[in-house]
């Protein structure tokens, strides 16, 4: 008998402790993964420094929200586990484009372990922005701030590109998202306040990409303007930026006269010896400088109004030599997230909204 347990033994000891070792690697997996998402792998589709195709820059996302079942990107800080302090981004595309085309347009996936932070790009299939995209919209930030926990959002911010900027002053002072976004940033997407055209051939309404994908969608509805103070009746941080050749905001702003910001200064400008990744590639022929040609290099412009009170940020940031459609350069992207996460944050935090439970991944074949 003593023969027969000592190898029983052995091999119930060889067998806990292969049980520990996977059990450890299951939960190390799992501290850096988000819904899904292997959050310390390279960001899928993302565009290469040049040439970026067709097929990556209409790619819609591999996660998927259960409830539209519609697909988005997600992207999350390599080293996240579950109750890190976070910052949340939502990034729409514009008019005519595609959920990985802003993803790179915008690229603050590049920045995401510098700042913590998690960005939810999502994309419309008719390929713009309405109201009937709102409950999506609103399904996906439930699932992601329940799932990392609403006390761990330190910011949570609302981003656009040209119609889905128009789409974020849009949403910002919902119901829905009123008591959530810290900072609106509009990315050609219109400013709060005034600026001057730069008559360099800009021209709203056309698709900011279309080639490999369907034909132009029809115009979007737009609504009717509502009497609402400027930059609706909800307070939260905001920043515009657009390129040179589109216009020049003005030096005054009614968000800053509301937040009683000081008269606004300019700060050191940001180069970027690096280019974008994305451009219009089907307006090139010849272009204008207002819409925007290749991605190339440059320098930003930037301006704040300061002493905000209730720690706003009230900023605008101009891309020299740059038009509608050149994707963001690195330097200027981090600079913009920087801006965005030194406003007071919180909302989601501090305040009474609870996201509903996520519901339960599709079940298998086998139950």
């Amino acid at each position: 008998m003593k023969m027969l347990r000592r190898p029983i033994t052995e091999i119930l000891r060889v067998l806990m402790t292969v049980g520990v070792f996977v059990s450890g690697f299951a939960v190390a997996q799992q501290a850096h993964t988000l819904l899904g998402v292997n959050c310390a792998a390279p960001p899928a589709y993302h565009c290469p420094d040049t040439d970026c195709s067709g097929p990556t820059m209409t790619q819609p996302g591999d996660t998927v929200e259960l409830k539209t079942r519609r697909p988005f990107f997600l992207d999350c800080p390599s080293d996240y586990k579950p109750g890190d302090k976070v910052n949340i981004l939502l990034s729409l595309h514009g008019y005519g484009s595609y959920a990985n085309w802003q993803r790179n347009y915008f690229p603050a996936m590049d920045v995401k372990d510098k700042y913590k932070l998690i960005v939810i790009t999502p994309g419309s299939p008719v390929r713009y922005w309405s109201d009937a995209d709102d409950e999506y919209l609103h399904n996906i930030v439930d699932l992601v701030v329940a799932t990392v926990g609403k006390e761990n959002v330190q910011h949570f911010i609302l981003a656009g590109h040209s119609q889905g900027g128009l789409t974020s002053s849009r949403l910002v002072c919902t119901d829905y998202f009123k008591d959530k976004v810290d900072v609106r940033i509009s990315l050609s997407g219109g400013r709060v306040g005034a600026v001057t055209s730069a008559n360099r051939g800009f021209v709203g309404g056309t698709p900011v990409y279309k080639s490999g994908g369907p034909a132009t969608p029809p115009p979007p509805r737009i609504p009717s303007p509502q009497a609402v103070p400027p930059g609706g009746a909800c307070d939260y941080s905001f920043i515009f930026s657009n390129g040179e050749y589109e216009s020049i905001p003005a030096d005054t702003s009614p968000l800053a006269d509301k937040f009683a910001c000081g008269k606004r200064e300019e700060l050191p400008e940001v180069t970027d010896p690096k280019p974008g990744y994305v451009w219009d590639a089907t307006r090139q022929d010849p272009g204008s400088d207002g819409w925007g040609h290749y991605p190339k290099s440059g320098r930003a412009l930037v301006y704040v109004f300061p002493n905000c009170k209730d720690g706003r940020i009230v900023a605008d940031v101009v891309k020299m030599q740059k038009g509608h459609t050149e994707g963001y350069e690195p330097s200027i992207t981090d600079k913009i997230i920087e801006l965005a996460l030194s406003a007071k944050g919180g909302k989601i935090a501090t305040g009474s909204w609870t996201p509903p439970a996520p519901p339960p991944p599709p079940r298998g074949p086998f139950g």
